[in-house]
């Protein structure tokens, strides 16, 4: 079945293209966002060839196609059938109705980590080129340091590139963030990425100063300065801008609408952004930053281990949920604050120990003679190195259930040694091997050998507690 007839059936098994609200895709899934979700078939969806997992999110139906795949099938779909990659903003009502009595269903708390997921997940190709450029910057410089390369010519100017081109994504993080930001909650997305201009001006550390908010001594601890409160900011200012405007649009007439609503929107959410959300906000992310450096700053090796373990051990379970979206925030206050990411090499453990157990999986069905689970896992096994733990997650462990279980358990191993290293991240992105060009140049060698640690637990863990029996049984 090519990426267009797999298009064509999964749009039938969800209802069709009138019950489809919006698509769009991350780098594994398919996302459908449907009008009646009862009308889905998916036990036909979940036995279809191509098919790797379905994840049901509210009105949202998940897909698990796989790396690369899940792009191709999504774009046939939405060529053939002229579908939305946004949600509709008109239609009849009974169809509204229906959309808005589904999204009751969900909890606050997964409406919350939903938007921030739909806020994140475009950015994520930018975030993952911008970290390279960033990290092979790094290494040039540390190179040339060390006498190892030129610090002139062509190395000068290719660090001094990469570098440019890292910092175009990195130095501007808030704007993106406001833009997305804004699309998500209905506000004009030009006012959203000021909003997250606004946040990194200079200007803010004047302002600081006449209102006696800056720390002359140690500025990071003003209760007001450049970028202070972070993303977290800027998304709470964008939710703020999206109602102030609309607010303000009913409120205007007509004909001043295009000049009055902005400014005048813009005017009092950023008086709000500067004097009280970023001030607010800065509490919450200092106090998130002094929590996670107890961890990961710990003199007690005891700490750091069993942090990294835990922490480890439960991402997979985070992953089944859709809660680890909810974590990009964190990160990027790590980056911001701290000069790198420690949490995202830590949590990238757990598909690591994942590999382990599908390797011990193979093993057993090979020796079993469970041909169908052979192919799974060797269809999926590469993605796996890669970091794209889903294929494995839907295809493999999560149905044995089990397995699940081990490769967790085999993943904290590594967590606590890439947490008793220290290991720091230049960004985020997949995980496994594909993030080595990701980790700061000193800590390259633990995160792989973090990523090697897991493997052999999870493959250890597994091989002692699934039966070669469970194995011939699936």
């Amino acid at each position: 079945m090519n990426n267009l007839e797999l298009a064509s059936r999964l749009i039938d098994l969800v209802g069709g293209k009138d019950n489809v609200v919006k698509i769009t895709n991350c780098m594994t899934r398919m996302r459908v966002t449907l009008k009646d979700s009862s009308k889905a078939q998916l036990d036909d969806l979940k036995g279809l060839e191509g098919v790797l997992g379905l994840v049901e999110d509210g009105p949202t139906l998940q897909v698990v196609l796989g790396p690369g795949k899940a792009k191709k099938v999504t774009d046939e779909a939405v060529e053939k059938f002229d579908l939305p990659r946004v949600a509709l903003e008109t239609g009849e009502w009974e169809d509204n109705k229906a959309a808005m009595k589904t999204l009751q269903k969900q909890s606050p708390f997964k409406a919350a980590i939903r938007t921030i997921a739909e806020i994140f997940i475009p950015l994520i190709p930018a975030i993952i080129a911008a970290g390279l450029f960033n990290g092979f910057a790094s290494l040039i410089q540390t190179l040339q340091g060390q006498g190892i390369l030129e610090a002139t010519g062509f190395w000068l100017t290719t660090r001094l590139l990469f570098a440019l081109i890292g910092g175009a994504f990195l130095g501007y993080f808030a704007i993106y963030t406001g833009i997305n930001a804004a699309k998500q909650f209905g506000a004009t997305e030009g006012l959203g990425g000021m909003i997250g201009g606004i946040s990194i001006g200079a200007n803010i550390v004047e302002i600081s100063k006449i209102f006696g908010l800056f720390n002359e001594e140690t500025p990071l601890r003003s209760v007001l300065t450049t970028g202070k409160g972070g993303i977290i900011g800027v998304i709470l200012a964008v939710w703020v801008l999206a109602k102030v405007e609309k607010w303000v649009r009913k409120n205007v007439p007509d004909v001043l609408d295009l000049v009055v609503t902005p400014f005048v929107t813009m005017l009092i959410v950023s008086i709000l952004l500067v004097f009280v959300i970023m001030p607010a906000t800065g509490f919450v992310s200092d106090a998130l930053v002094r929590g996670l450096s107890v961890i990961i700053d710990s003199p007690i090796p005891a700490v750091s281990i069993l942090s990294g373990y835990l922490l480890s051990a439960l991402f997979l379970p985070m992953v089944l949920l859709g809660l680890h979206h909810g974590l990009i925030p964190i990160y990027a206050i790590q980056l911001s604050e701290m000069g790198g990411v420690s949490l995202f090499p830590v949590l990238a453990m757990a598909g690591a120990g994942q590999v382990g157990a599908a390797i011990a999986i193979y093993l057993k069905a090979k020796r079993t003679g469970n041909k169908r689970m052979q192919k799974v896992i060797a269809g999926a096994l590469p993605a796996g190195f890669l970091g794209i733990g889903e294929p494995l997650i839907y295809g493999v462990t999560l149905p044995m259930f089990t397995p699940f279980i081990t490769a967790g358990l085999g993943a904290g191993f590594g967590g606590a040694y890439v947490m008793l290293m220290k290991v720091m991240a230049n960004a985020w992105g997949p995980s496994g091997l594909v993030a080595l060009p990701l980790m700061q140049s000193q800590s390259i060698i633990h995160y792989f050998i973090g990523l090697v640690v897991s493997y052999v637990a999870g493959f250890i863990i597994t091989t002692f507690v699934i039966k070669d029996k469970t194995v011939a049984e699936v």
